[in-house]
């Protein structure tokens, strides 16, 4: 694995707890909120916490590149010669 995988895996882990967090807020939120899946949140709570683990591993690897100094560099030399 590249330095630069390793990298992004260490970003992508820490920033993967905030987002399984929000997701799951969400989650909840919504079956809570919607009268249909309230009345049934005992089925819909296992579903939506399956998804939002499932949801925040790709989810952190979009992620993680963005929150480097080096990527905000990159993008601001190709918008000034673009």
């Amino acid at each position: 694995m590249s330095h630069e995988n390793k990298l992004r895996l260490g970003i992508a882990l820490l920033v993967g707890l905030m987002v399984n967090a929000v997701l799951f807020g969400a989650g909840l939120i919504t079956i809570l909120m919607t009268p249909a899946l309230s009345a049934n949140a005992f089925e819909a709570m296992p579903i939506m916490i399956a998804l939002s683990f499932v949801l925040t591993a790709p989810i952190s690897w979009i992620i993680a590149p963005r929150l480097r100094a080096r990527y905000w560099r990159e993008r601001r030399t190709d918008v000034i010669a673009g």
